[in-house]
């Protein structure tokens, strides 16, 4: 499955960062991690943190899947509401995942630090705010269920919200907790620092076939090689579905274009990120380098090349929705891209066990904010695989 179109922004802006090989001999590991995006990177550094010895492969080049084309807006929002979502799993779970999205991005910004990144990350408040009148019954109500479970908010009126931000909205939740950063970058340097003191990173090199043995597993390559490893974890994200035997995620595509450098905004617009209540939900940030970036116009996954081809179609309504509520900010283009995403029916990933894997781990981040879920799946893998329980492991359980 193709997950991007043909020319994201964090891909021309970053190039390779890093290159590898192919694995072309056999050979062995206790962990094997699939995927070299942000998630596979984290969930490798997880591995090296503990001593496993751990091996990660990738059938495209390092972070040129999914990552290559994310906004990576860290929120601890999900895209269900916090009052929904306790409705749907109780108030113990949905609180539980709010606060895990909330600490995994603090957690992030001190892995970001300690292996000295450059991948811009910034840390951000946040605006969810209302386009219609008719949403604010509903978006008070979630102010007040992320009162409750003590995260820092204020509610903000129409008026504050122009006078701030020049945004035309009818009332809005401003976090204190939220950032972004350069996802594409963080994977390379995540998988760069990790390289260097064992980590085995081989791209080009694609999973054609996995035998569960008694004595472990035995993974079999496009290129012709084999591993023995003794677990696998999945970080494959959206491709995965193919290989489960029920449905778990209802793909989307999602549309997103950059401003040149140096756009004209709003100060305060550097330090917050934004979306609304929309549905499909626009999303709003600017860049450590000047530019303002800005997505959505989500609509069910067909294909790629549909995808691909309605790119200019849906820059066209991004424009005219941005000039809706940012009505005296010049918006001047300079690319455009199209990704995949995915829906799961609670809004939470799927990260653990699943009984027809054996000795296998799954972490999809699906969702708004797969990123942090991403980090608290390398704690939930981690503690899985040394036997220790975690209260979000059954949340964010296979056949939930």
């Amino acid at each position: 499955m193709d997950l991007r179109s043909n020319e994201p922004f964090w891909l021309v802006k970053n190039g390779i960062i890093h290159a590898y090989p192919s694995l072309r001999e056999n050979t062995a590991c206790e962990v094997l991690v699939v995927g070299s995006g942000i998630t596979g990177s984290l969930m490798a550094h997880a591995c090296m943190e503990k001593g496993y010895d751990t091996l990660l492969i990738d059938k495209r080049e390092v972070g040129n899947g999914s990552t290559s084309a994310t906004t990576s807006m860290l929120q601890y929002e999900i895209d269900v509401p916090l009052y929904e979502l306790k409705e749907m799993i109780g108030e113990q779970g949905a609180v539980a995942s709010y606060l895990a999205c909330k600490d995994s991005i603090y957690k992030l910004e001190e892995l970001v630090r300690q292996i000295g990144s450059c991948c811009e990350f910034e840390k951000k408040q946040s605006l969810y705010f209302a386009g219609r009148a008719k949403d604010l019954k509903w978006l008070k109500k979630e102010y007040e269920a992320r009162v409750g479970a003590g995260i820092k908010v204020k509610w903000l009126e129409k008026q504050k919200i122009y006078e701030s931000y020049g945004i035309v909205a009818e009332g809005g939740i401003l976090s204190e907790d939220g950032a972004s950063v350069d996802a594409f970058c963080l994977a390379h340097d995540l998988l760069h620092y990790n390289s260097k003191r064992g980590l085995r990173v081989f791209d080009k090199t694609g999973l054609k076939k996995v035998k569960y043995e008694k004595e472990g597993i035995n993974v079999l390559l496009e290129t012709g090689a084999e591993i023995k490893a003794k677990k696998i974890i999945y970080c494959t994200g959206y491709e995965t579905q193919a290989m489960l035997p029920e449905k778990v995620v209802k793909l989307k595509s999602t549309y997103a274009m950059i401003s040149e450098k140096n756009n004209h905004y709003p100060e305060i617009c550097k330090n917050t990120l934004f979306w609304n209540t929309d549905a499909p939900y626009l999303y709003m940030r600017t860049t450590a380098d000047g530019r303002l970036l800005v997505g959505g116009e989500d609509e069910d996954f067909k294909n790629a090349m549909r995808r691909d081809l309605l790119i200019g179609r849906k820059r066209d309504k991004l424009l005219k929705t941005l000039k809706k509520y940012l009505p005296d900010t010049e918006f001047i283009d300079d690319f455009c891209w199209a990704g995949t995403f995915g829906e799961t029916k609670d809004g939470l990933p799927y990260i653990g066990a699943h009984p027809k894997f054996p000795d296998s781990y799954f972490v999809l981040g699906f969702g708004g904010n797969g990123i942090t879920f991403s980090v608290s799946g390398m704690d939930i893998i981690m503690e899985m695989m040394e036997g220790k329980p975690n209260l979000l492991a059954h949340y964010f359980r296979f056949g939930r």
